[in-house]
This record gives structure tokens, C-alpha cells and sequence, in this order.
């Protein structure tokens, strides 16, 4: 079955479920409703707080791979240039549009994201956008979408630029100030990452696939890609695809995996014979990669508290040859789960801000919020103490998060530290940590496009005997 129809599948999977007559709209119409979508994406990410993945994921199966795509990258980018976008948006609507016109103000910044940011020509911009107006109850409204599109051609109007410097950096202030004030020279270099397109990060199954044969399979499917030494089974995509497209993908030959979260297995390094959790497992990546890593792993324990996210992580075990003891509970309440065994090994990927993976979700710079931090921090602090209670005298804690922020990284460990005698960090060797371009006193920083890589953080933990 090929990926279009697939989609085509799930589309009517999904109308038939929600019990509604599938909508069709003629090939001419195609584009207004692409834009119309994104626009309606945009307005639940912003309005709503939905997250990006949640907002897009029955839009996508309604277009074929290639409209997908581009529906995605509507979004992104527009997420990316928000503030930009708005500024521009405040600049030549003379009122805010309020109640269910809101959603407008979102399709007129997708006209503008495509006029400044893509190939598309102008006259198809507008024209398609202005259509788009119909899709959202907005026909009243094509007049004054086309004058303001028409008038940001016309003055010039991308020329213009925040004068805020967060603004035009397409960061909220204080994620802006956050990386300034912690990484001072490099900081300039990490915004710009963020917003950069994260490159497509697999990870092949060697016990199905060799690297030649892989790669040979990736070129001619039209793949162009890069190999990292540090990354034994890692390869980098050089442009974007649709992944379940892939020769290989139900055979279970390859995952998709960032090449930092791709450090996590080999880091803790998992011997025959371990006892090992994974703790907050979903969507399963690490763990499917531990159990590809050390075959011979005694007990493999993946917990998630969220029963939709941890069938993602059987689903995608299954998919690989692979399988794990899967348990839905908030790792922290050890009386909900705990059996009473100690591990030899435990990978902590605990719930963090995610300000290193910004560039690959950009909806995360506006979803999170400055007062998220401390919560987020007293999370993990509480996690750190509750896995060091089941940990084995001489056992390995890996500690992780997808964050660039000291306070969830360095500052939480070296309170750990504090606090527990028994706890000595290990160093990372040299191979993962000949990556990172900020020197850590405790674990490893990886910040956004070090070696292609997402924001990283790890510390690898011993129990003292």
C-alpha cells in the first residue's frame, strides 16, 4: 500500500468515526483549502493551545503526500516568523478581527509567510489565500484580505522589522533573555538554530539491515544522506520525507531518532543480563534502541502516564521485532507500579521545557510558558529521587532532557549531588562529548546544531556500592 493511500484510508477511518460525511473539494479549490487549514492550525495553536502535532494530524490525511508537506510547512514557518508576522499584520489591519473572524488574522499571516518566506508567485498567494476566506465563513471578508495583501506588496512591507529584538529573533522574550543570559557568545548562534529547518535523523536496525544496504536503499529512493561516526547506526537525511513512505519502514528496518537522543542507549551502555526502565518512555525510541543495542537485556521496563502515548511505544516496538514490559503509571508513585526490584539500569528522560528541539517544533516557543520552568523542575527533582530509590548499590542513572536551560540541567544535578552522598557523575566519553560546544562542569550540553543534533542534555549517574 502506498503512502497516498494510506492517508486516503485513515481519512475515512476517521470521518466514519466521528460519524460525518467526508467533505470533497474540487482539485481547482485544492489550494484556498491549504491555506484555509493552516490558518485554522495556526488559530488552535495560538488561541486554543493545542499542540502542533494534535492540530495537524487529521488535517494531513485529508491531501496527498505532496500538499501534506507543504500544509506542514505553511505552519512551521509561519510559527518560526510569528512576531515578524504580526507585526506586519498590526502595521495594515487598522482593527483587530474578534469572535469566529479571528481566524482570518491567521490566513492573512499565512499570505504573508508565503509573499516573503516562499517560492510561491505572488498572484497565487494572494488569489489563494483571498479563496481561503470561504473555507473559514470569512467570504465577507475577501475584499479586505486581498487590499491587505495587495498593500503588503505594494509599500514594500517585508522590508520592515521588528524593532524587538526577540521579535525579530521569532522568540518570546523570555526564552530570548534565558539564552543570552546563559551562553552569552553563543548565543547568537543558538537562536539562529532555532530557527533552522532540524534536519530527518534515522536510526537503522542492524539486526535487519547493514549500513550499505541501508544507504543503498536510501539513495535510490531519491535520498540523498550523511553519516556520523559517533552515531553507529545514525544517518542524517539531507531534505525532509515522509518517513512510512520509506522502502523498509513496515519491515521494521529503521526508526526515526534525533542524533542526540540517539546518544542516550550507548551512554548508558545496557549489559546481557540488566535489569533496565525506561522511565517516561513514550514514544519509545530510547527504549527500542536499548533493546537493539543489548539483545540480551534480562528485564526491559518501558513506564508512561499517558495510555494513548505508551500504545504508541508497543506500536512502535512491535513495528521493530521488539517488545518490552509496558506499564501506564506516573513513575513517581512507586506503589502504583513497583514490583520491588531494583535496576541494574535506568534511563531517565524526564518532562522538561524542550527548549532544545524548538527548531523541529516551533510551536513549543509559544505553547510554553516562564512559570512552566519551576514545576517542570520540581517534577524532575522529584523523579531523580524516586528512580535513585530503585536503582541497584553500583547501578547507572542516565538523566536526560531535550532542554538548553541550566536550571533543568546542571543546576538539577548538581543539587542531586548535594543531596546525595551515595551519587557520583561519570564522565561521557569523548566521542559524544567531542559534539557539545559549551563546556559542562557536570554531563553534557548539546545545543542546537551541534553536529546536526537537537538541544540535548545528559549526566550519567553511579550508585555508589
Amino acid at each position: 500500500m502506498n503512502n497516498d493511500q494510506r492517508r486516503k484510508d485513515k481519512k475515512r477511518a476517521y470521518y466514519q468515526k466521528q460519524g460525518r460525511q467526508e467533505t470533497v473539494v474540487s482539485p481547482q479549490k485544492i489550494g484556498a483549502k491549504l491555506r484555509a487549514d493552516a490558518a485554522s492550525v495556526l488559530f488552535e495553536i495560538l488561541e486554543n493551545g493545542v499542540s502542533a502535532k494534535q492540530a495537524l494530524n487529521s488535517r494531513l490525511d485529508a491531501y496527498d503526500s505532496r500538499n501534506a508537506a507543504w500544509l506542514q510547512e505553511m505552519v512551521f514557518g509561519s510559527l518560526r516568523k510569528l512576531p515578524t508576522l504580526q507585526f506586519w499584520l498590526r502595521g495594515l489591519l487598522d482593527k483587530p478581527l474578534k469572535g469566529n473572524k479571528k481566524v482570518l488574522e491567521h490566513l492573512i499571516m499565512v499570505g504573508f509567510y508565503q509573499l516573503t518566506f516562499t517560492r510561491v508567485s505572488p498572484h497565487a498567494a494572494v488569489a489563494e489565500t483571498v479563496g481561503g476566506a470561504e473555507f473559514l465563513r470569512g467570504d465577507s471578508l475577501k475584499g479586505l484580505l486581498n487590499a491587505i495583501l495587495r498593500t503588503f506588496i505594494r509599500e514594500n512591507t517585508a522590508l520592515k522589522e521588528p524593532e524587538n529584538p526577540a521579535a525579530a529573533a521569532g522568540l518570546p522574550n523570555w526564552i530570548f533573555k534565558a539564552i543570552n543570559e546563559h551562553y552569552g557568545e553563543l548565543a547568537h548562534d543558538i537562536i539562529k538554530q532555532t530557527n533552522q529547518k532540524a534536519p530527518l535523523w534515522l536510526r537503522f536496525n542492524p539486526h535487519k539491515i547493514d549500513l550499505e544496504n541501508f544507504l543503498s536503499a536510501l539513495n535510490e529512493s531519491g535520498m540523498p544522506t550523511q553519516t556520523s561516526l559517533a552515531h553507529t547506526t545514525g544517518v542524517i537525511c539531507e531534505h525532509s520525507t515522509n518517513i512510512t513512505a520509506l522502502h523498509g519502514f513496515d519491515d521494521g528496518w529503521f526508526a526515526v531518532q534525533d542524533g542526540a537522543a540517539q546518544f542516550a542507549a550507548p551512554i548508558l551502555a545496557p549489559e546481557a543480563g540488566d535489569k533496565v526502565l525506561d522511565c517516561c518512555a513514550a514514544p519509545g525510541g530510547k527504549t527500542a534502541h536499548l533493546l537493539t543495542l543489548q539483545p540480551d537485556i534480562r528485564r526491559c521496563v518501558a513506564i508512561d502516564s499517558d495510555p494513548d502515548r505508551l500504545a504508541r511505544v508497543d506500536e512502535n516496538l512491535a513495528r521493530l521485532g521488539l517488545s518490552a514490559e509496558l506499564k501506564c503509571a506516573e513513575a513517581q508513585d512507586l506503589d502504583a507500579w513497583h514490583d520491588g526490584e531494583l535496576f541494574d539500569k535506568i534511563l531517565l528522560d524526564a518532562p522538561c521545557s524542550a527548549t532544545g528541539i524548538i527548531r523541529r517544533q516551533p510551536d513549543i516557543r509559544w505553547l510554553r510558558q516562564k512559570t512552566d520552568i519551576a514545576p517542570l523542575v520540581a517534577i524532575q527533582k522529584e523523579l531523580l529521587a524516586k528512580m535513585w530509590q530503585i536503582l541497584k548499590p553500583g547501578g547507572k542513572l542516565l538523566y536526560a532532557t531535550c532542554s538548553i536551560l541550566p536550571e533543568e540541567n546542571v543546576q538539577q544535578i548538581q543539587l542531586f549531588l548535594e543531596n546525595n552522598s551515595d551519587a557520583e557523575v561519570l564522565p561521557i566519553e569523548p566521542i559524544y562529548a567531542q559534539y557539545a560546544s559549551v563546556v559542562c562542569p557536570t554531563g553534557l550540553q548539546i545545543l542546537p546544531g551541534d553536529g546536526h543534533m537537537d538541544g540535548f542534555y545528559y549526566a550519567l549517574l553511579q550508585k555508589r556500592q
